[in-house]
């Protein structure tokens, strides 16, 4: 981590927030102090801030944050002024200047969409401006949306390169059991591989003011990990905890890059957009897949969800839900399941049309 020298910094509404559920202003001018120590020391940084809705909570005086989507939207049209606002005030007093950047999955997931966002952020990085980025929650429904900050902020390390991402968040990092119920829980320091175990360990979603919850944050490392770049899960609030952890101190729980064997074309295929549909497997299919690298078969297909046209992403689980891969369907859900679990020369006997072709492609499939 020493080495890092392009670094993503994800803030959390608990982070964000003090006690009272208000912007707090006295951390974020610490956190602006931290970000100038980076730039100072030659760093590159991006900032992915949750709190629109909370800061608009605050500026509007309302009792409550809203319950409806048009209350939440509304709720944070307000405060996305009221928090880069805030970011643009504490950071120019120590002589960083910043730029929105507001994101969906919609913006995202169309290909060419994507790669103008990631060279804007290069530009930007390359003026010294540093990019404060957040889920456009205005325009965003479900059907678009990252649904928490953690997924955001991988993405966004995979966007712009980043040399490491840190999670600001409102606990140490990640223990093996709950520590609000085990006082003997253990702080996990370091992880190089998302065993069972360690996904046990991160058990829900745990905070009231914000989305994401540990087990978030895991599938923010698995994205990253398929990258090859590390995450570390660390206390928002402890002295310098941005300064340490880019300097490669121990903070918090620190997830090993691993080998970065997607590449960024498979990167975006897998993390980039929202599955339009599920493809269950048969035990064959998934050896197949996971061990030996093949295409997926219509052979292997038992039954298929949701509706999808050839070139929507899928997801392809096993018979126990267990999601295996991510990728791009080569055909329509509605073929799908007409020649599931056919074998070629059967499919050529139904539809000519449909004979040779795969469920996914092998280079168009990223096994997670």
């Amino acid at each position: 981590m020493s080495r890092a020298k392009r670094i993503v910094v994800k803030v959390g509404t608990s982070t964000l927030t003090g006690a009272d559920g208000r912007v707090d202003r006295a951390w974020l001018a610490d956190l602006a102090r931290q970000t100038a120590t980076l730039r100072e020391s030659g760093a590159d940084v991006v900032v992915v801030s949750s709190g629109a809705i909370a800061a608009g909570v605050e500026a509007l005086g309302l009792d409550a944050r809203p319950v409806e989507l048009t209350g939440l939207q509304a709720a944070a049209a307000v405060g996305q002024v009221r928090l880069i606002g805030t970011y643009d005030e504490v950071m120019a007093a120590k002589g960083v200047r910043v730029a929105q950047v507001l994101l969906t999955r919609h913006d995202t997931g169309h290909r060419q969409a994507y790669l103008f966002a990631c060279r804007t952020l290069d530009r930007l990085l390359e003026m010294r401006v540093v990019p404060v980025v957040n889920e456009n929650d205005t325009t965003a429904v479900d059907e678009i949306r990252f649904g928490d900050n953690d997924t955001l902020a991988a993405l966004v390390g995979v966007m712009v390169h980043a040399d490491l991402v840190v999670l600001l968040t409102d606990i140490e990092g990640l223990y093996d059991h709950d520590p609000g119920r085990d006082d003997d829980a253990v702080l996990l320091e370091h992880i190089d591989e998302l065993t069972d175990e360690v996904v046990a360990a991160a058990g829900g979603s745990g905070s009231t003011h914000g989305t994401g919850g540990m087990a978030t944050k895991l599938d923010a490392a698995r994205i990253l990990m398929k990258a090859g770049i590390p995450m570390v899960v660390c206390d928002g609030r402890r002295p310098d905890v941005l300064i340490d952890a880019f300097a490669g101190e121990p903070v918090g729980t620190y997830f090993a890059g691993g080998e970065g064997e997607a590449d960024a074309r498979k990167l975006w295929i897998a993390f980039a957009r929202h599955p339009k549909g599920t493809v269950v497997v048969d035990a064959g299919a998934r050896e197949a897949l996971c061990l030996r690298g093949t295409s997926l078969l219509p052979a292997g297909v038992l039954s298929v969800e949701g509706r999808f046209a050839a070139g929507d992403p899928v997801s392809v689980v096993d018979e126990a839900g267990a999601e295996l891969a991510r990728g791009l369907a080569d055909v329509s859900s509605a073929d799908l399941e007409r020649i599931k679990g056919l074998r070629s020369d059967r499919i050529a006997q139904l539809d000519p049309a449909l004979a040779g072709r795969e469920v996914v492609h092998r280079d168009r499939l990223v096994i997670l």
